[in-house]
């Protein structure tokens, strides 16, 4: 059975509390295991949510601060500790090389899986395609096809959020099927061919919207929050401060509680997960109001550690 959910390993932002660890997040998607923004501490967190490394097919890291980069080192070397029997991809801003490379090689260890290496961006782009699975590069046999693009934010430090979009496909509609005599084998014969005996795949099958899955984080608001957003079945996105404190957040390079909401309802967005708190706040259930005061009517999940958030089902 596939297996499409969100696991959120930390939620804090800068510094962590009692409560909260620093990021991590990973996507389970039909067999792949998308790991973004490992703070510090993700691989303990990993192992009380029950993530194993074999579960990790990519890592995709937004921008090199501490409390989305600095658990790099020990996942990459529980990776190989574990001999990890696929490749492993690894997508990150390409400015920041540099840091990839310390935290890679942060300590001796024995490298015994193949980390391919695909950074995102250079001088003066604001949007790049960092990978398409459908060419197998995430190791697992038959792999799901999406694809996977980066885009630019607005943050201090170069920052990408990243998008993943399954390809529109079809819906069979049995009543037509059966009002043409399609049936058993040759169902599949006309989803291959398009056509059979003068039946168009078109005349007994509807559009099936594929499902769209955003991760936004450390920016303010910019284009690049928009295009990734837009339409999205579930959209992971941070909300540091409460709309109060919206001159901090512009200062940080960061949104509030409101403009997250604000920017999943003008982007249809089914699903809003919010996390990236700041310490300063203890109740997060504030997050939660102002992002419905900004006009969000869809399911909301305010992020605690260790929460699991299904992806929501196919559209009509």
């Amino acid at each position: 059975m596939s297996l499409r959910e969100l696991v959120v390993l930390g939620t804090a932002s800068q510094v962590p509390t009692r409560h909260r660890n620093h990021n991590g997040y990973v996507l389970l998607w039909d067999g792949h295991g998308i790991l973004f923004d490992p703070g510090e501490g993700t691989q303990r967190q990993m192992l009380r949510a029950g993530v194993a490394a074999h579960d990790l097919t990519r890592i995709c890291v937004t921008h090199f601060h501490g409390d989305h980069s600095l658990g790099l080192a020990g996942v990459i070397q529980r990776i190989n500790l574990d001999r990890v029997p696929h490749p492993v991809v690894a997508h990150y801003p390409a400015s920041g090389q540099r840091f990839f490379d310390r935290l890679r090689h942060a300590t001796a260890y024995r490298e015994t899986v193949r980390l391919d290496e695909q950074p995102v961006g250079a001088a003066g782009e604001s949007t790049a395609v960092c990978a398409d699975v459908t060419d197998g590069a995430g190791g697992r046999g038959d792999v799901p096809p999406f694809t996977l693009t980066a885009h630019r934010l607005s943050h201090p430090v170069e920052s990408y959020g990243y998008r993943l979009v399954e390809p529109d496909s079809r819906r069979m509609l049995p009543e037509e099927l059966a009002a043409r005599g399609i049936r058993g084998p040759d169902v599949a014969r006309l989803q291959r061919e398009g056509e059979l005996r003068g039946v168009r795949l078109e005349d007994v099958s509807a559009p099936r919207p594929g499902q769209r899955f955003a991760f936004v984080m450390d920016t303010r608001m910019c284009d690049g929050v928009h295009v990734l957003a837009r339409d999205c079945d579930l959209l992971v996105i941070e909300a540091t401060f409460l709309d109060e404190d919206v001159s901090l957040a512009e200062e940080y390079g960061h949104l509030t509680a409101g403009q997250a909401g604000r920017a999943a309802a003008e982007a249809g967005v089914r699903h809003l997960v919010l996390t990236h708190f700041s310490q300063r706040y203890s109740d997060t259930s504030l997050f939660a109001r102002q992002a419905r005061q900004a006009g969000f009517e869809g399911e909301l999940t305010v992020a605690e550690d260790l929460v699991r958030v299904p992806v929501p089902k196919r559209r009509p």
